[in-house]
């Protein structure tokens, strides 16, 4: 039994990965004339802090300013501003009050409050259970976030369970040395070539329902 839920936000509790990399894709094609696309936007900076995306876009030569990362902040609040879906049945695991439960996300703390209010569920976590990226020297795919939160909440690695949807979260579980879970409820994440992607790096648990999760987790 496990004694800690670690959730990731973007992509697990609400389907909001795809509306961030939908507007860094738009502002790159943009600004450098890029012609990406999405899933070439998400194979290079799908899970990541925007901290960490800057760094991978710099290694490929792609050097973006503090403008860029403000017009794109901007663009996720008009977006947040509309509300975000809250994944079906993820409540039901909120509520359970037998097992520690905690966010670690790779947005912002200020951006991860507006995540949490537009979703409808600022209320249900406290800020003592909540990190976020700015709170690490390394984001995603490091472990460093997994840890902070496993610390923080009193419990060791091995004890904790992270639930994620990106590989370089999954990366960053299995990194933490805890219990590394895929959910790929998103249709972003719903591909065979994306599910091999997540087998390849050693994941068993994948769960596309989230009371799939919750039977597997014991809590049914």
């Amino acid at each position: 039994m496990f004694k800690l839920i670690i959730w990731d936000f973007d992509g697990v509790i609400a389907d909001s990965e795809k509306i961030w990399l939908k507007n860094r894709c738009d502002l790159l094609n943009q600004k450098f004339g890029l012609n990406w696309d999405f899933e070439t936007t998400n194979f290079y900076l799908g899970g990541m802090s925007d901290k960490t995306k800057q760094a991978v876009l710099e290694n490929l030569g792609i050097v973006t300013d503090d403008n860029f990362w403000a017009e794109a902040l901007r663009r996720d609040c008009a977006d947040m501003a509309k509300g975000l879906k809250l994944t079906p049945g993820i409540k039901e695991i909120f509520s359970r009050r037998d097992i520690k439960q905690c966010i670690a996300t790779g947005g912002i703390k200020s951006k991860t409050e507006q995540k949490l209010k537009a979703a409808g569920i600022e209320g249900l976590f406290k800020p003592e259970q909540i990190f976020t990226a700015d709170m690490v020297e390394h984001g995603k795919p490091e472990p460093d976030l997994f840890l902070l939160a496993a610390r923080k909440m009193g419990e060791k690695p091995e004890n904790c369970v992270v639930i994620e949807d990106s590989l370089a979260g999954l990366t960053a579980g299995l990194r933490a040395g805890m219990k590394t879970v895929a959910y790929t409820g998103c249709e972003m994440n719903q591909s065979p070539d994306y599910l091999e992607k997540i087998k390849a790096l050693g994941i068993r648990e994948v769960f596309r329902h989230m009371s799939d999760f919750q039977k597997w987790l014991g809590l049914s």
